[in-house]
């Protein structure tokens, strides 16, 4: 297992950790031998957004002896309401379920207290100005968490997020089929196929831009829905036609910029091991770029995934980022200033292409760069 550092936070942890999502109704010993293979295979890292009674109280019961071991993100504002699931902001059913989530751990201490599932600009504006981010605060000057987290699907919100010094963590779901979508508020356009169109083509760049910018504000950044809820192993159930494998999945997640660390969620100790076998893959196994290359539906081909692959660039200019700067501004009606000053703060940009093409012959998706180089140099010296 490889560890990485987790933002400015001074921990580190395991690229493969543990999410708990599927253990819903089922007994302590299955809870027990997932927590095991884990320890045993050095996942050190678990997150439980779950409120279900008895998830919480078979993990905290697996974990007991082992506690100083394992980074725990615990979710605040998920609660267990008429034997079901319900997010709330409303403090009279968040501060009583918090209380539970530590009492079923058994833990008096938790490494992240998590702002629960974020995903509308208003419910941002009102935790952020209210109640909810004053009993966090309390939380973590008390030192019952030591850091604070979010997690949204909605990549404006996780921007805020990045910027904002007392958010460290940023848990966002990352894989290649979410990663074409426009920013949204509502995660079930994620599970519409009729959402996954022609126009969706590559990486979309305000989701790249965020995994770099959390990259440059050490923002810590971990990867929830890796498999897109299990559609992407199916070629019957991903949109891009072809089956991706969780090897290829979780690799996706690690290669983009920030992330420290993507949770699966297993139904079995086959499944964690198949994603633990992540650890020990060749480089073939793990390369999901020619399956998306060839997909039958919205391939990658000729679109930039801000992958890196292109350089090293013998003029020295950052091919991703000018590439990823163009993607945010070609479609504006005029380049908006922000993106405008951080292409002129490029210590090497498009006007510095020399055409040489040498670049072109590495790119995986046989993106045509020189072309892409000389649109941006036009565009960013209007």
């Amino acid at each position: 297992m490889k560890y990485r550092k987790l933002g400015n936070t001074g921990l580190e942890v395991s690229e493969v950790a543990f999410g708990a999502e599927f253990l819903v109704e089922r007994p302590y010993e299955d809870a027990e031998e997932l927590i095991r293979i884990c320890e045993a295979n050095g996942i050190n890292f678990l997150d439980c957004w779950m409120s279900e009674p008895g998830v919480r109280s078979n993990l905290g019961q697996a974990i007991k002896d082992t506690r100083e071991r394992w980074i725990i993100q615990g979710h605040i504002g998920s609660t267990w309401q008429n034997e079901q699931y319900v997010r709330t902001r409303e403090m009279d059913k968040v501060v009583p379920a918090f209380e539970d989530f530590m009492e079923r751990f058994q833990i008096d201490r938790l490494d992240f207290g998590m702002i629960h599932y974020v995903d509308e600009m208003a419910d941002y504006e009102e935790i952020m100005n209210g109640e909810f981010i004053e009993y966090v605060r309390k939380l973590k000057r008390d030192g019952t968490i030591d850091h604070i987290g979010l997690s949204t699907h909605n990549p404006e919100i996780g921007r805020l997020a990045a910027l904002n010094p007392e958010i460290e963590l940023l848990m966002f779901s990352i894989n290649p089929a979410f990663d074409m979508f426009e920013p949204t508020d509502n995660i079930e356009d994620y599970r519409n196929d009729e959402m996954y169109n022609e126009d969706m083509e590559g990486l979309n760049p305000q989701r790249a831009e965020l995994y770099s910018l959390c990259k440059e504000t050490g923002t810590a950044l971990t990867v929830m829905k890796g498999f897109a809820g299990g559609n992407l192993l199916s070629a019957e159930t991903s949109p891009f036609g072809v089956a991706l494998s969780p090897i290829q999945c979780i690799h996706y997640a690690l290669s983009q910029d920030g992330v420290c660390s993507i949770f699966v969620g297993v139904k079995n100790p086959d499944e964690l091991m198949e994603a633990i076998g992540y650890c020990d893959a060749t480089e073939e196994e793990k390369d999901f770029r020619e399956v998306l290359r060839n997909a039958p539906n919205h391939s990658f081909e000729g679109q930039c995934t801000y992958c890196g692959h292109c350089q090293p660039c013998a003029a020295e200019i950052n091919i991703a980022m000018v590439n990823k700067l163009y993607d945010l501004a070609k479609n504006q009606e005029k380049v908006p200033d922000s993106i405008r000053e951080h292409y002129n703060n490029l210590s090497y940009n498009a006007s510095d292409c020399t055409g040489c093409e040498e670049c072109e012959a590495r790119c995986p998706f046989n993106v045509k760069i020189a072309d892409v180089m000389a649109k941006a140099e036009r565009l960013f010296n209007i």
